[in-house]
């Protein structure tokens, strides 16, 4: 009997593991309709005014259960087949990149900054994953649109920064002792790309295509480069809703693809780890390795309570969004244009958990 029940649980093993279910090459699609799926559609694409640009404006909306393609939809421009500007979400894909070069043995968390990019010996004490962490402790302005003229980001992607961004940041003065504050900063994530265009060399320019995008199957993507060969990692990275989905799945099955282990898994600890420190607030997430976080590192409010603890997200500029729930088995991805406020991220988790999660009515 003994044996029997051995065998028995191996048998269940080799079933559960050939049920999951992979986008190889195509994703499976079993779009499913609901009354819950009729609210998410509904309260994504409500009915607009493309003249005003008001209110939630969403592009796409995609959603994966279990790897499998369960609610899909777009509008206006933008179809199954377009790449879109994911903006800031390029900076939590950006963390995936430098992920595959640890495990290839190119870099670890710790080390400092300056072993690898030469502008930071100004800042020697600076590490790795206190950038990853949004706390270089560099001084910077994230400010936008509104308040251009004492922004570093607008500085820096647009003006006397753009020659080479990463050099920019590097050149900004310590406020904070690395590590200790956060400060939201898009110089931090392109001085992540410096950094690693100087370790790479001649390697740099395919490297994100051959260490990710290949492996996961991502055709779609475009990384546009500074002047000085840096890829932006703040901001622009163009891809479809689909092919976002595929760094969704990525990370909800902790940094595994098939039968590769793509991302070591004490990088995707630390990415999915709350950053402990001054100047957190959960108002649009929690701070970890250059991802969002729904885990809060002392006992405040989530900021979407109702999504599961475990929820994470890339999040861009205008509405861009990619939130995993691995307790759910959900990927969502949102594309959008939202100008003006109006979209609120913890219910569109709400709607999508209720119509598709582990509790969902079939």
């Amino acid at each position: 009997m003994p044996r029997l029940s051995c065998l028995f649980l191996l048998l269940c093993s080799s079933l559960a593991l050939g049920a999951e279910r992979w986008p190889s090459p195509q994703w499976p699609v079993q779009l499913a309709d609901s009354t819950a799926a009729q609210a998410l559609q509904a309260y994504a694409f409500p009915a607009r005014d493309d003249r005003t640009r008001t209110g939630i404006r969403s592009d796409a909306l995609l959603v994966v259960r279990d790897g499998v393609i369960v609610h899909e939809a777009y509008a206006g421009a933008t179809e199954a087949s377009t790449p879109h500007l994911i903006w800031s979400a390029s900076k939590s894909l950006f963390a995936c990149v430098l992920a595959r070069a640890a495990d290839q043995g190119l870099l670890r968390l710790d080390d400092p900054l300056a072993r690898h990019y030469a502008p930071m010996q100004k800042h020697p004490q600076v590490r790795i994953r206190d950038v990853l962490n949004w706390a270089s402790g560099l001084d910077w302005q994230e400010e936008y649109e509104f308040a251009p003229l004492r922004s570093s980001v607008v500085a820096m992607l647009y003006t006397r920064g753009r020659a080479d961004m990463g050099a920019f940041a590097a050149d900004h003065p310590q406020l904070h002792a690395p590590g200790t504050h956060f400060r939201y900063s898009s110089g931090d994530s392109n001085l992540l790309a410096a950094m690693l265009r100087e370790r790479l060399g001649e390697r740099h320019a395919d490297y994100p295509w051959q260490a990710l995008f290949e492996p996961l199957g991502i055709r779609s993507a475009t990384w546009e480069r500074d002047a000085s060969g840096s890829f932006i990692a703040s901001s622009y990275v163009y891809l479809t809703a689909r092919d976002l989905a595929r760094i969704g799945l990525l990370m909800q099955r902790d940094g595994r693809w098939g039968e590769a282990q793509l991302l070591p898994a004490d990088w995707v600890r630390f990415m999915r780890t709350p950053f402990v420190g001054e100047g957190v607030s959960p108002g649009g997430g929690v701070p970890g390795g250059h991802w969002w976080l729904n885990r809060t590192p002392a006992a405040q409010p989530r900021p979407w309570p109702d999504a599961p603890e475990d929820t994470f997200a890339a999040l861009g500029h205008w509405g861009q969004g990619l939130y995993v729930m691995p307790s759910e088995g959900l990927v969502v991805v949102r594309y959008a244009d939202d100008r003006e406020p109006g979209f609120d991220a913890n219910r569109l988790l709400a709607l999508a958990r209720a119509a598709y999660g582990r509790q969902a009515q079939p």
